[in-house]
């Protein structure tokens, strides 16, 4: 085509240059790509859907772009349309189901019918054959075609035109031969002409002849794909005649048109501003019946030409039938478009989409284009998004629009400003430039070469791709028409075109989203560029313009724009945020939050924007996803779900700063919506609200009020937490595989809680998230082709985060910016602390202060500025110009005030630039100064402040002569001066923070100035022209880095853990309380009431699920506070329903409340004190001084309803339900409540006993748990009846005693097994309670519920018997008789009747125990001697029981464990044993020693040698233990006491403990060493009167047992002989420390021999070794209980010699013990002779001892003396004249001991003065004589041998008076001399 071919085509679509404003593109063909957008300025003077051209503007079908050429007979399948019950133009909407919604309008049935038609005909194989040959009988009668060309040939138009008339004349010859169904170009030729006649009457007849053929696919044409290979599309208006008013250039031939171009073209042509309405409608039904076919296919610019048609019907039509056709008509065509677009995949519904993209199924399937994720798509954007159509332009920004006469034409300002600056997808300098400058510089057209070498590229592409292509171009156009911008009139006329077509447009667009995000977010609709083999999704290609159509229109003032932005923005939200991760960020972070948080934004617009929130809030899984995409993503900046929950706390607690008018309060959007209406009087044809779509919510009744907007933030607070329960806690155990529905909801738990949930007031908070969610297929679905849901990895990514913002914080506080620093350095922010590092963190990380960021780095340290310098060559200033650079460079941070600090940066900036850029200026102090002047030209040209600014002369004369001597070229500094002049530099925060106007100064002048003035829209309209500007940067910047191929790094998240719950309300749960406390406190509105009491249980929910401690103690404490049951005088309605929501709290999470249960109950308990108070019962107050306030009769009566009263009730009987960690919770709180209760009762005779009695009922009801939980109960349990059974106050106890007994009762009716110890556990607190309760009545009502168990449980009693027992000893030890005789009879009678259970059960032990205790009764002896019979008594029937099993057989066979004598032998001889060491009464001792002793001698011949060492070892030796050991005295109380049980008891027990050993000798012989050791211990007492037992007592074992005793056992005695003599032998005698005046302290003491140093009485001798060292000083008392001891030893000694004397004399003794072991007896006798003469004979050391007190007279050792000497004598010799041999081997042994013994005894008799030694002489005399005879008997040899010795000292007594028994023992002696000399014969 030559360029004049290509002005005509233009000068034909009425395009001239100076209506068309373009935009270039590297990307000429495809979507995305700009071109010329060429407008009829005729036929559409207002905004319209712009057609499809090609690169050079000419018209080329969609055929020859893409479609292979076809045959008739190889027509591909058909697309269907939708059933034609989804094709109605009711309201022009499908339904999300696929029905049309019911029309409300009446008037469009008929087009109904058209639309239907052009749809219900099945799409056949035949069909695609001609229908109109009559011969064959198609369906089409020939008569439906004659007769519309019989009206054109009658017509007077085709009289006038030649080629009409042929043409009709041609085709009627055609339908009469029959020949017309396969030329249908023919048939349409003279429809098309008449077309053109621009007659009504023709029009009409022809567009319904042409929709109706449509409707029988007549149009297929198959000559269509030959020519689709030659023509551009759009075609012209074809044919001769053709609008010659317009048409100045040859035409191109009607038959180069493919035919469906040509209906399309003829139908559009039909309709200019002036068309007939009655035309308008059948060009509507045409186009709709073309659109909609399914056999004729309408693509790219003929398609927008349609769409356009339609478009421009509904805005210029006045009909309002017809608009409300062309609106309806223009939806379902909008909709059939993308309807028809196939996926490669299973096809989604609109279901599967609303919730989640895709099917996991569908995101498996593997595509080999581009991924789902913006971050994996490698190809650019720019290709993908190139614009194919003439739309791109015309769209793109506002134009001239010619403007005709025609009063009904809307007039748009010819300098209205374009929005769209520069195109998202536009590359290179371009960019920058205005767009003005660009379309100055953009070609009018294109040579022939360039098209034909795009040509060249063209890509064949499917049917489907074509289809998907088709609804990109719509949806394109759509949204560039969104973006047009509203003058001030536009925006106040709702009924003006702009507004209109704004609206329209909008909707078309939120039409597609909500029926079609399937397709739009399908990794399969892929779009391929036509001048390049490039790609790009669906997605990716609208994103530009679907995130430009909501900055532009997300900040519109026009409440009916702003509504349908924020329902496009929700459908993003929920269909699109995995595509759109970061444009959401950007959407929510610099529009809608801002607007939340402006003060200066309208009520209306925060409420739009929080119903938007509640159905986020709604949708769980989003909910879930924005927490882990922005909140859990370092990247992003702000913490977007904690960001809105604080927003929403915030809007839902402000107070009201005035009240409104009163109006009728609209219902909340939480609630069914009402009725919706229509904004203003605007009918709903023109405001296009008539168009309904399904999903959105009426805004109509929002944001009137400061109160409702408070009321919809509450909404949205609560649905949070309704939807993190239905995440978070709704089946958790599946989260993994991802398939929990809504309607699972329904059976939250599978554990018995259903049943505590299923009898209260039903949980709405799920049902209403099921119904506000109804359209998501579920609610924990993971989002297709995402990243894995690792929980620990976003807890981890929020932490570093939390530490991030943290650190920021510190940072841009200017004080902690040091701190700051070092904070990231500690934390790994900044990997370690040189420049680099650091400069590199403060370049590149978001959120840091600009101006802290320039204050550190212009500080002077040597540290900051090595920093800044290292910051500063992080940039890049290469190839920059010079403002750029500057511009960049003061981006990074911000100036700091002080001059030399902008010095150290300007010096660096300056070598930074210069090495850049070396060619630029000649040395980089050029560039310094420059740089600094540039600086002073903006604060000047942009400072309010200054008055007289700089002109471009002052400005060039200041930076003369800098660049090294030399000028700068005046054109950079001019270019300097207007570019800093025009653009100020600014901070990017400066540019966002928009100043709001100041509030008008009070003054009248000031009032009549802003009179007409919404000064509160002027400063929104500052403020979102602001956002709406930084919004299109950052989209800007954004495409820019995936157009240039930068890797994303956004990766979306999906959702499917419920985990995520746990730190999602970790991080808001304090707004979360603030937001529902603050309107429950604040209001008594009860709908209110419920919607904060449902958000308190829902966090209450989640707390407990996760086990938040304090956050569940803040929310169940606030609500419990709520209650004002401590505040009864104030309580309202709201605090009742606090009370119900608390007890269904408690029902619901009984099982996690945990330590939260203190609270719940305690509420409970003060429930039902206002219960009674209300009631009129008398309570004990114990708070004094405080009245009591009642509360109201109506509250009084709403505490008793059947909710409370049931809820309250089933918060304690269904306990049981609860778990085993639960249950001990809840015991423990009651029992802590309960005794809060008593206490404050005080001593009340009606104290409160309602949580005890509750306690007993959940007893009941949990007593059938298993073993092991009830043991954890029990122990709670119990410890709380010991305390309170033994309360001070008597009706207390009795009741807690009542309460026991009947648990006790309920208990025992279970069985116990063996082994167990349960009853004994659970009757303990009747011990615990005769132990510690002093109250008799009390005690003896302990007495009664034991017998009452008794008799009614006795066959079930097990482990109980133990505890009962226990009970009876405690009572025995009683001082009230009566207790004491109660308690005695019944364990009477239960030994009596019940002893074989109790031994069965191993209770007998106890019941000896009990016994004892009864027989060490004090007070009571009768008692005593009844219980020591009771325990005599038990020996015979336990020897007859066959459960003891003490037979000698059986007592063999038995185990070691389990031995019957110590089972129950031995716990009978231990009583007697206690009541012998323990009682106190004498009798009663004597006669349990008798029985015990008596017992044994009767018994012990069956008893086992074993058990004989046990007795012996803990029964027997015991008693005698206090000798051992001083602790066993402590068991005395007094002294006297101690003393009468050792001289009677004691003494007694040894005794019989002797006559014991003597009578089981055989047996105890063994413990024969035992037995020794105790008489040692006994003897070696302080006490001589136990010595002498003890010594009589060893003299009586021996003699008794003398025959028994073997050589061996005769050594043993011998060596305890030894020990005995040892140890009492008093060597501190000789003690010199002993000697030594007191007041004197001699250096100089010997060391005496050992000895003793204390005494206790009773206890053993001290060992001779603890004598005080030498030079140790000893008090008075100390050495006085030295000589104590010292006489106490020597009394034991002389004891020793008597018993030893005694012993040895009598005969059987003597006769018994070997020689050997009586040698021994000698060696200690001659020691202690030996001892005792050499004490005596020292007589200063006497006499020293006398003068320091030793002793009244003169101390001596005479008796032990001359004892030790006799006894030594005797037995000598004794010994020596024995016969038996072994008696007579130790003769010389004897000798050697007797003839030195007995001739020291005569010298030191013979030096006994007779005058003073008178008792010395009578104590030795005896020794004398017998020393004398048993010299005489010697034999004649030894007599003769010892004469020499013996003879002298004989004669020497002669000389003395002797007494007649020395006299004869002398005559005898020399008689026997006088033998053995001869001298004397023998008789």
């Amino acid at each position: 085509m030559t360029n004049g071919d290509r002005e005509t085509v233009e000068e034909a679509q009425g395009t001239t240059q100076d209506h068309t404003v373009e935009h270039s593109s590297p990307d000429e063909d495809g979507p995305g790509a700009g071109k010329s957008a060429p407008l009829d300025a005729h036929a559409h003077p207002v905004d319209s859907v712009a057609e499809t051209t090609s690169d050079d503007g000419a018209s080329r079908t969609a055929s020859q772009a893409s479609l292979p050429p076809i045959t008739l007979a190889k027509l591909p399948s058909p697309v269907r349309s939708p059933p034609p019950r989804n094709d109605s133009l009711a309201s022009g909407t499908a339904s999300p189901n696929g029905r049309a919604r019911p029309s409300e309008d009446r008037h469009i049935t008929g087009v109904i019918h058209v639309a239907n038609s052009a749809t219900s005909r099945p799409a056949s194989p035949a069909s695609h054959r001609r229908s109109l040959t009559i011969s064959k009988g198609r369906t089409v009668s020939a008569v439906l075609v004659s007769s519309a060309l019989e009206t054109i040939a009658a017509s007077r138009e085709a009289k006038r035109s030649q080629p009409l008339k042929d043409s009709v004349q041609r085709a009627l010859e055609m339908v009469k031969s029959g020949e017309g169904g396969d030329r249908p170009r023919e048939i349409f030729e003279p429809l098309r002409l008449a077309c053109e006649t621009r007659n009504e009457k023709l029009m009409i007849a022809s567009l319904d002849c042409i929709s109706k053929l449509i409707s029988y696919s007549f149009f297929v044409d198959p000559t269509s794909s030959r020519l689709s290979q030659a023509l551009p599309s759009p075609p012209p208006s074809p044919g001769p005649g053709a609008r010659a008013s317009t048409s100045s250039g040859p035409q191109v031939d009607a038959h180069d048109v493919p035919l469906v171009d040509l209906v399309v073209n003829t139908i559009t042509s039909c309709h200019t501003e002036s068309t007939p309405e009655s035309v308008s409608l059948q060009i509507v039904k045409a186009l709709l019946a073309l659109i909609l076919s399914s056999t004729i296919l309408v693509h790219q610019s003929s398609l927008l030409k349609a769409v356009r048609t339609v478009y421009n019907v509904f805005l210029l039509s006045v009909d309002p039938i017809n608009q409300t056709v062309a609106q309806g008509g223009l939806t379902q065509m909008v909709n059939h478009v993308f309807a028809r677009c196939k996926l490669d995949g299973p096809s989604l519904s609109r279901r599967e989409s609303s919730a989640t993209l895709f099917s996991a199924k569908d995101s498996s399937r593997p595509h080999s284009v581009a991924a789902d994720s913006p971050a994996s798509v490698s190809v650019p954007l720019s290709p993908a998004t190139a614009v194919d159509t003439q739309a791109s332009t015309e769209i793109a920004g506002a134009r001239p629009t010619a403007v005709s006469n025609n009063s009904s034409q809307v007039s748009l300002p010819v300098n209205t400003p374009s929005v769209v600056s520069v195109e998202l997808h536009t590359e290179g300098p371009s960019e920058a430039q205005p767009e003005s400058s660009q379309a100055s510089h953009r070609p009018r057209a294109r040579s022939d070469a360039m098209m034909e070498d795009e040509a060249s590229h063209l890509i064949e592409m499917s049917t489907d791709e074509l289809f998907i292509k088709d609804a990109f171009l719509v949806f394109r156009a759509l949204c560039k028409l969104t973006m047009k911008p509203l003058n001030q009139d536009s925006e106040r006329d709702l009924k003006s075109h702009a507004m209109r077509s704004k609206l329209l447009s909008l909707h078309l667009v939120l039409i597609i989203l909500n029926n079609h995000m399937p397709l739009l977010v399908s990794s399969s609709a892929i779009i391929y560029s036509t001048s390049s083999h490039d790609s790009t999704t669906f997605a990716q290609a609208i994103t530009q313009y679907l995130c430009l159509c909501l900055s532009r229109n997300a900040v519109s003032p026009v409440p009916q724009v702003f509504d349908i932005s924020v329902e496009i923005f929700w459908r993003v939200l929920s269909g699109m945020r995995t595509k759109l991760k970061k444009e959401i960020e950007v959407l929510l972070k610099e529009i809608f939050i801002p607007i939340l948080e402006m003060k200066t934004s309208t009520l209306k617009q925060k409420a739009v924007i929080l119903n938007m929130l509640h159905r986020l809030c709604q949708d769980p899984q989003a909910l879930v996803e924005i927490y882990l995409n922005y909140d859990c993503d370092g990247d992003v900046a702000d913490n977007i779900y904690e960001h809105f929950i604080n927003i929403l706390s915030k809007l839902g607690t402000a107070p009201i700063t005035h009240t409104p008018a009163k109006i009728h309060d609209p219902s909340s959007p939480g609630l069914p919506p009402t009725s919706k209406g229509h904004s203003g009087s605007v009918p709903p044809v023109l405001s296009t609200n008539a168009m309904s779509i399904s999903g959105t919510s009426d805004t109509a009744g929002l944001g009137h009020t400061e109160s409702q907007l408070r009321r919809q933030s509450l909404e949205c607070l609560v649905a949070v937490l309704r939807s993190l329960v239905a995440w978070g806690t709704t089946n958790s155990g599946n989260v993994h595989t991802g398939s929990l529905d809504v309607g699972s909801e329904q059976t939250v738990k599978s554990t018995p809680e259903d049943l505590r949930a299923s009898t209260v007031t039903p949980d709405p908070s799920l049902e209403k998230l099921t119904t506000a969610s109804s359209t998501a297929d579920s609610i924990r679905m993971p989002t297709p082709d995402q990243w894995n849901d690792d929980p620990t990895k976003f807890e981890s990514a929020k932490q570093k985060k939390t530490t991030l913002l943290e650190g920021i914080k510190k940072f841009n506080f200017k004080a902690k910016r040091v701190c700051g620093i070092a904070f990231f350095l500690e934390t790994g922010f900044i990997p370690s602390s040189a420049p680099q590092d650091v400069a590199r963190f403060l370049l590149e990380t978001d959120g840091l202060s600009k101006a802290v960021i320039g204050e550190y780095l212009g500080e002077a340290d040597a540290v900051n500025v090595s920093t800044m310098h290292a910051f500063v060559d992080l940039m890049d200033f290469k190839e920059l110009p010079f403002v750029d650079a500057l511009r960049t460079f003061l981006q990074a941070f911000r100036l700091p005030g002080e001059a030399q600090k902008i010095d150290r940066f300007m010096l660096k900036f300056a070598e930074r630039y210069t090495a850049g850029n070396p060619q630029t200026f000649a040395n980089a102090d050029t560039a310094y100064v420059l740089a600094y002047s540039t600086i002073m030209l903006n604060t000047d040209a942009h400072n309010p402040q200054v008055k007289n600014r700089m002109t471009k002369s002052d400005f060039l004369k200041n930076n003369r002569g800098i660049n090294d001597g030399q000028d700068l070229p005046e054109d950079l500094l001019s270019s300097i001066f207007d570019e800093i002049v025009s653009n100020e530099i600014r901070m990017k925060d400066e540019v966002e923070a928009t100043p709001i106007p100041a509030a008008p100064t009070p003054g009248l002048a000031n009032a009549i100035a802003n009179v007409g003035r919404d000064l509160q829209k002027e400063a929104y309209m500052m403020q979102s022209n602001s956002m709406a500007n930084k919004t299109e940067a950052l989209f800007r910047t954004l495409m820019r880095s995936q157009r240039k191929g930068v890797k994303s790094t956004e990766q979306f998240f999906s959702a499917s853990h419920f985990v995520h719950v746990r730190p999602m309300f970790e991080v808001a749960w304090i707004p979360f309380l603030a937001g529902l406390s603050g309107p429950l406190q604040g209001t008594d509105d009860l709908e209110i009431v419920e919607l904060c009491l449902d958000g308190f249980k829902s966090a209450i929910r989640i707390v407990c699920f996760f086990d938040l401690e304090l956050e569940r103690n803040a929310f169940v404490t606030t609500l419990a506070k709520f209650t004002f049951l401590n505040n009864l005088g104030e309580m309202k309605t709201k605090n009742m329903e606090a009370i119900k929501a608390l007890l269904d709290v408690a029902v619901t999470e009984g099982n996690n409340l945990k330590g939260s249960w203190r609270e719940v109950l305690t509420c409970v308990s003060q429930l039902e004190h206002m219960q009674l108070l209300s009631s009129g019962v008398d309570i004990p107050d114990t708070k004094k001084g405080r009245g009591r306030k009642v509360p109201t009769e109506e509250l009084a009566n709403e505490s008793r309803s059947t909710h409370i009263t049931v809820a309250a009730d089933m918060v304690f009987s269904l306990s049981h339900y609860l778990s085993g960690t639960a249950i001990v919770d809840f015991v423990r709180a009651l029992c802590d409540v309960s005794w809060e209760e008593i206490q404050s009762s005080g001593m009340s005779q009606h104290p409160r006993l309602f949580s005890l009695q509750k306690l007993v009922e959940i007893s009941y009801y949990n007593m059938n748990r298993i073993r092991l939980e009830w043991s954890n109960l029990w122990d709670i349990l119990g410890e709380h009846f010991n305390q309170v059974c033994c309360h001070n106050n008597p009706h207390v106890g009795f009741f807690a005693l009542d309460a026991l007994r009947q648990l006790a009762m309920r208990f025992l009716e279970k069985e116990e097994l063996p082994h167990f110890k349960f009853q004994k556990d659970f009757l303990r607190p009747f011990s615990y309670t005769m132990v510690h309760n002093s109250n008799p009545e009390v005690r003896d009502m302990v007495l009664q519920c034991l017998q009452q168990m008794i008799q009614a449980r006795v066959a079930n009693m097990r482990s109980g018997w133990r505890t009962m027992f226990g009970v009876f000893t405690a009572a025995a030890k009683v001082p009230t008789e009566r207790i004491v005789n109660s308690a005695f009879e019944i364990v009477t009678r239960l030994n009596k009747e019940h002893f074989p259970s109790i031994v069965r059960h191993g209770s007998f032990a106890d019941l000896t125990v009990c016994i004892t205790d009864f027989c060490k009764v004090t007070k009571y002896q009768k008692i005593s001697l009844l219980a020591i019979a009771m325990l005599r008594g038990v020996i015979p029937v336990m020897l007859e029981l066959p459960e003891c099993g003490l037979s000698p057989a059986a007592v063999e066979k038995a185990s070691p464990t389990d031995d019957p004598m110590i089972k129950y032998w031995f716990p009978v001889l231990f009583g007697f044993y206690d009541v012998i060491m323990n009682g106190e009464d004498l009798e009663v001792r004597r006669l349990a020693l008798d029985s015990l002793f008596s017992t044994l001698k009767t018994y012990g011949s069956t008893f086992p040698v074993e058990f004989w060492d046990t007795v012996c070892q803990e029964l027997l030796f015991p008693i005698f233990a206090v000798l051992k050991s001083s602790q066993d005295v402590s068991r005395f109380s007094t002294q006297e006491g101690m003393s009468v049980w050792l001289s009677s008891t004691m003494i007694q027990a040894l005794r019989n403990l002797i006559d014991l050993y003597t009578f089981f000798f055989e047996t105890l012989e063994r413990f024969l060493d035992g037995l020794l050791d105790l008489l040692c211990i006994c003897i070696c007492q302080e006490s001589d009167t136990l010595a002498r037992i003890g010594t009589s007592c060893l003299q009586q074992l021996l003699e008794n047992n003398v025959k028994k005793l073997s050589p061996v056992r005769w050594e043993r005695i011998a060596t305890t002989f030894v020990k005995l003599f040892k140890t009492t032998t008093p060597h501190q005698l000789f003690d010199e420390n002993l000697r030594v005046e007191i007041d004197d302290s001699s250096a100089d003491l010997h060391e005496a021999p050992e000895g003793n140093g204390q005494a206790i009485v009773p206890a053993p001798l001290s060992p001779n070794g603890e004598a005080p060292k030498p030079g140790t000083n000893i008090s008075a008392n100390g050495r006085q209980r030295i000589f104590k001891q010292i006489i106490v030893k020597c009394v034991l000694q002389l004891l020793l010699i008597e018993t030893t004397n005694e012993l040895l004399r009598n005969d059987d003794v003597y006769q018994t013990i070997p020689p050997e072991h009586l040698l021994r007896f000698m060696g200690v006798l001659d020691h202690s002779y030996q001892f005792a003469r050499l004490f005596n004979e020292d007589k200063d050391l006497r006499t020293g001892l006398w003068k320091v007190g030793f002793m009244k007279h003169l101390p001596n050792l005479l008796k032990q003396e001359s004892s030790s000497a006799a006894t030594l004598v005797h037995i000598l010799l004794r010994m020596y004249y024995d016969p038996r041999p072994e008696h007579q081997a130790a003769r010389p042994q004897v000798a050697d001991r007797l003839l030195p013994l007995g001739r020291v005894i005569i010298q030191d008799f013979t030096r006994l003065r007779m005058d003073t030694q008178a008792k010395n002489i009578a104590a030795w005399t005896p020794v004398v004589a017998e020393t004398f005879q048993g010299f005489v008997k010697f034999d004649e040899k030894a007599f003769t041998r010892y004469l020499p010795v013996v003879y002298p000292l004989a004669t020497e007594l002669l000389s003395r008076d002797m007494v007649p028994e020395i006299r004869q023992s002398l005559h005898q002696y020399f008689t026997r001399v006088g033998y053995v000399q001869g001298i004397m014969d023998r008789p």
